[in-house]
């Protein structure tokens, strides 16, 4: 019997899927749950909730952990302290906390695997299906790397971001017990900071972080995807497609309609591939700031600390269905592409797609 990866095993899972739900449907009559839909802004959407829950539903023990393991060090009468012992304490609390956190990356890794090949398979069917292009039905090689790339980077992420997450709370901490001790509060109220900045921090209670990490991964899974199946179809160019509804950026605006080449966003996914690492620098998102001289919104990058302005909104399109805005003072296609802005996602949780450009 031969060995298969992990990524042969979800491609074997996914096509016995399709296969089993085919044969249920079409000629059992058997109602079978809907596939996953990348095709509409709605099945983005539905995707992106999706993933958001499994992983936070997959990190809430070891959050809930870090939280109670961080507060147990410092719950302590701090006016008895000394300086060092005040250093030490939260070192260890960060310690406690990272303990506990320490299996995220490869918990979420195995959501992560499993997805990727989800996110791939539903784009190569929307490809087929919706822009109705040549392509086989199962994987090629290109989308087998895609795969490997999206579970392995985003894994990365989640270490980083929790790794950051420590640190901060450190910080955090260090200043709540200073000026705690500096105003004269008692134990139970410095400990009633230090819980609820671990809360925050820690478990970062009240933010959109999986939803962005999910936003991004289907976002980055689906373009991949979209660009091996353009090559696989012989097409040369696409198009970028936003959602231009009432919550279009004005990024995503101003994006839209334009074109790039199949072969050179190929070259941009080959960098993040051997560096994904580096992805804020290849390919990083787009930000909104305002010109000092001008008084107008601009849209900018940043990479290795260097701000390189994108475009002028002249006319801003924002809240309103259907209307791009206006621009100025403008980077070209080739320009764009120097900075590693050619496929979506271009911001966080952004819906923006590609098409194939037959024209």
């Amino acid at each position: 019997m031969c060995e298969t990866s992990g990524t042969d095993e979800h491609a074997l899972m996914v096509s016995a899927r399709r296969a089993s739900g085919l044969v249920l449907d079409r000629y059992l009559h058997v109602p079978v749950a809907k596939a996953l839909n990348l095709g509409t802004p709605r099945g983005f959407d539905r995707a992106v909730a999706e993933l958001a829950a499994r992983l936070r539903s997959r990190t809430r023990a070891s959050d809930v952990a870090a939280v109670r393991g961080a507060v147990a060090v410092l719950d302590i009468n701090w006016r008895s302290s000394t300086a060092e012992q005040r250093r030490s304490l939260i070192a260890q609390a960060m310690a406690a906390a990272g303990r506990a956190t320490a299996a995220v990356p490869q918990t979420v890794g195995t959501v992560f695997g499993p997805a990727a090949t989800e996110v791939v398979d539903a784009t190569r069917t929307a490809a087929r299906r919706g822009q109705r292009l040549g392509i086989a039905a199962d994987f090629n090689a290109l989308d087998r790397r895609v795969i490997d790339h999206l579970r392995t980077s985003q894994t990365t992420y989640v270490r980083d971001e929790y790794g950051r997450r420590n640190l901060a709370f450190g910080q955090r901490a260090r200043t709540i017990v200073a000026d705690g001790l500096e105003s004269g509060l008692g134990r139970e109220d410095i400990a009633r900071d230090l819980e609820a900045a671990a809360q925050t921090v820690l478990a970062g209670r009240g933010s959109f972080y999986w939803e962005v990490v999910a936003g991004s991964f289907v976002s980055q899974g689906r373009s991949f995807a979209q660009l091996s199946a353009y090559a696989e179809a012989g097409i040369d160019r696409y198009l970028i497609e936003a959602v231009l509804d009432e919550r279009t950026t004005e990024v995503c605006r101003f994006l839209h309609g334009k074109t790039f080449s199949v072969g050179s966003g190929l070259q941009t996914f080959e960098r993040l591939e051997a560096q994904p690492e580096a992805v804020p620098d290849l390919a990083p998102w787009v930000r909104e700031g305002v010109d000092p001289d001008t008084g107008r919104k601009v849209l900018f990058s940043e990479t290795g600390g260097q701000r390189t302005a994108i475009t002028e909104v002249t006319r801003s399109g924002f809240g309103v269905r259907d209307d791009r805005g206006e621009f100025g003072r403008s980077l070209t296609e080739q320009q764009l592409l120097d900075l590693g802005i050619s496929f979506p996602p271009y911001h966080g949780l952004c819906r923006t797609t590609t098409l194939a450009d037959v024209r």
